[in-house]
Parts: structure tokens; C-alpha cells; sequence
């Protein structure tokens, strides 16, 4: 992975090789899903330029579990490896410079909710007249049809709530639904947007055109929830889940440590496992108990079988638990916490968790690898309106033009 020596005519920053090296992106986007579609291509390469607001920047900035703290973690996350241009796109300069942008980029990623990209001239209509070329990644929480297209959405509201996942996981029909994390629907929304973006870069190869992609909320949500959703569709009624002690297989369930923690096991080929896993756990007598002797009967006595396993689990440690079934070969994962992932050699390993450049500092990388290619290492999120200078001279700009710009308010 060669590092080229242009990182001054970038904005200060150094640039490497690798597999989008070379392909510009315009981040016309807020928030998380459309940001993070194009931190996954800045991961591998590409120059990604955040357009954001003079002053507060994108609302995201700032955003954070601790109430108080300056340093904006998520921010962090989301737009690393990105060029920041802080410019107003109410005023018709602002917008003149982002048209002479798009025509030399290759994608441009929006969320703008749809009524408001037609009244800042940022629609398809008015952006791919100006390259062919350009790959158009809309982004909506609803969709572009029907009478919800241009309603506002969050990954709470459309992609958890509306699509029947925050109904399904409740721990049981008679509990409050559950509330989802910052970014649990966003960031494989992302992906999913990604996915759409190098489609079309692919068929831009084989065709010269570019074009619009479109993706939302709620398609991925209900993609998340397709199965569910797919019985349903066949007819069938999809019922919520019965509790911990009621679960139907007693071998796919959650137990509890003597040590207070808890880990979810997935014995499913129980033909082959299942008599060295009861003989692993000292209960080798449920071999010939004609409750547990055949799959049917298993599901029959499920509830029997939870409360045995719950007594055993309890009289040990959960490190002791881990070694006995890893010793078995039977699939389980522990209910990890937060604290735990910083330490957890395989997240690191398997470049899950990968550190910022020349610092000790992690971050979490993108959910995928490609054999042969490296990804560049992780840069910090720019502070607002970082780059604006460097990215206008290189769209050809003069100093005085900048200049004029900043004084009409419109360049941060």
C-alpha cells in the first residue's frame, strides 16, 4: 500500500492507495445512514467531501451518550476520513459551488428530505445534466412513493418502530417494546445504501452512465425483519415470543452463570451434540430421560429441560462455562457489555476494531473485508468547515474568489 506525497493539495491530509482511491464523493447528507454509507467508501480510499452548514455544521456534530462532554464520539465514527466544506446552500453561490463539485465527482449522497433537494436545485433533475456520470444515492425514511415519501423519519421511527422489529423483540407480548440503540438501524442502512452506490459504479463501468440508487429506513428495516414478515405474508399469524422459561427449544435459550452473567446457546444439530454436551455438564442421566430422548419430545418438555439447565449453569462461573463448551464444540456467545468489546482480543484480531492513524485511540471499522486490499487507515472527523479552502481552489477557485465567498457568510 503505497502512501503518495499530496497531501497538501488534499486539505492536509495524507492519502493512500487503495481500492477508491481516486473516486471523489460529495457527502451532502446528515445525521447517520448517508454519512455512513460514504465512510464505508472513505475506508477504502475514497475522498469523501462532508457538505455541511456554516456554524453548527451537521446536526449530528456534537451528539453523544454523555451529557456535558465535548468530544463528539459518534461524530467520530461517522465521518472519519472526510474533508470538511462548511458552505451555505440557501445563498446561489453556495449552491454554484456544489454544482462545480458534483460535475468532476462520481457520487453524491443525500438525505435531504425530497421537497427541500427541488428547492436547493440538488434533485437528480438538476445534478446529473451536469455529469452523466455521477452515481445519485438518495437516501429517505419512507421511500419516493406514496403519500409518506417526503415525511421525516429517524432509524427509531421508521426502520425499528414501523416495521414490526421493536415489536418483536419485546421480552415478552405483555412488556413495553423495546427501545433500540443510536445508530442500530442506520449504520446497516448504510450498508445497504453502499451497496447500492458500487452497484452502479459497477454498471457505470459496463454502460459509461450514472444514475440514480435509492434506499430507506424502512425498506431496511423491513429487510431486517423479512422473516418474520415473509410468514406473514404466506398467511401465517406470527405470535411474539414466549418468555425465557417457556421457549420451545431449551437448547437455543439464555442462561445465567453463578457469577450473574448470562450467555445465549444454539445447539441446533442435536443428532451429534447433544450427548457430549449433557455429558459435559455432568448430566449424562438425561441421555435416557424419555422426555429428552427425541427432538419432539424435547420441544414437548422444553420447560422441563430449561429449569435443569438453569440449575446447572448456576453452579459455575461463566469462564468455566466458556471452557467446557468450547471443549464440546457447542455454538453460544456471551451477553457481552460495552466495557467488554475494548478488550476483547478477537474484536481487534479479526479488524473489527481497528486505531485511529499515529494515535492509540480505536475506532469501529467498516463490516466487511476484501482479500488483497487494505483499508486506509482511519483519520479523524474534520472540524467544521476544515477543508472548505482546499476543496473549492481544487474545484478552481482563486484565493479571491474564497475570499468574496467568505465575506458574503457563505464559506465557513
Amino acid at each position: 500500500m503505497a502512501t503518495l506525497a499530496r497531501g497538501d493539495q488534499r486539505g492536509e491530509l495524507p492519502v493512500t492507495e487503495s481500492l477508491f482511491t481516486g473516486l471523489k464523493v460529495i457527502d451532502c447528507a446528515s445525521w447517520i445512514a448517508g454519512p455512513a454509507a460514504a465512510t464505508i467508501m472513505s475506508d477504502f480510499g475514497a475522498d469523501v467531501i462532508k457538505v455541511e452548514p456554516p456554524g453548527v455544521g451537521d446536526p449530528w456534530r456534537g451528539r453523544g451518550p454523555i451529557p456535558g462532554r465535548t468530544v463528539d464520539y459518534y461524530w467520530q465514527l461517522t465521518s472519519r476520513n472526510k474533508r470538511s466544506l462548511a458552505i451555505d446552500l440557501k445563498h446561489d453561490d453556495g449552491i454554484a459551488a456544489l454544482h462545480r463539485l458534483v460535475a468532476s465527482a462520481d457520487v453524491f449522497v443525500t438525505n435531504f428530505p425530497l421537497p427541500v433537494r427541488d428547492r436547493l436545485r440538488l434533485s437528480p433533475a438538476h445534478l446529473l445534466p451536469l455529469n452523466p456520470r455521477l452515481i445519485y444515492a438518495s437516501f429517505t425514511a419512507y421511500g419516493e412513493a406514496g403519500e409518506e415519501a417526503a415525511k421525516t423519519g429517524f432509524d427509531s421511527t421508521a426502520y425499528w418502530a414501523r416495521t414490526g422489529l421493536m415489536d418483536q423483540v419485546r421480552a415478552e407480548a405483555t412488556t413495553p417494546p423495546s427501545r433500540s440503540m443510536p445508530g442500530m438501524g442506520d449504520h446497516p442502512s448504510a450498508t445497504g445504501l453502499y451497496a447500492a452506490i458500487v452497484t452502479a459504479l459497477y454498471r457505470r463501468e459496463k454502460t459509461g452512465r450514472g444514475g440514480v440508487v435509492k434506499s430507506s429506513l424502512l425498506q431496511n428495516g423491513l429487510w431486517a425483519n423479512g422473516c418474520a414478515v415473509q410468514t406473514r405474508l404466506f398467511g401465517e399469524h406470527v405470535a411474539h415470543r414466549p418468555t425465557r422459561e417457556e421457549a420451545p427449544n431449551a437448547l437455543a435459550n439464555h442462561y445465567q452463570t453463578r457469577d450473574g452473567r448470562w450467555f445465549i446457546m444454539a445447539l441446533f444439530n442435536e443428532q451429534r451434540q447433544l450427548s457430549g454436551f449433557l455429558s459435559a455438564i455432568g448430566r449424562e442421566d438425561l441421555t435416557n430421560d424419555p422426555r429428552f430422548a427425541t427432538n419432539e419430545s424435547r420441544k414437548q418438555y422444553a420447560g422441563d429441560l430449561v429449569k435443569i439447565l438453569d440449575a446447572e449453569f448456576a453452579k459455575r462461573d461463566l469462564n468455566d462455562w466458556r471452557t467446557i463448551l468450547d471443549g464440546v464444540g457447542v455454538t453460544f456467545g456471551i451477553v457481552g457489555t460495552v466495557d467488554e468489546v475494548l478488550d476483547d482480543r478477537q474484536m481487534r484480531d479479526s479488524g473489527a476494531l481497528v486505531p485511529f492513524a499515529d494515535e492509540a485511540q480505536w475506532t469501529v471499522s467498516s463490516p466487511f473485508h476484501i482479500d488483497g486490499v487494505e483499508k486506509v487507515p482511519a483519520r479523524r472527523a474534520p472540524a467544521i468547515g476544515q477543508h472548505s479552502d482546499a476543496v473549492l481552489r481544487e474545484a478552481g477557485y482563486s484565493t479571491d474568489d474564497i475570499g468574496r465567498l467568505r465575506a458574503l457568510g457563505v464559506l465557513a
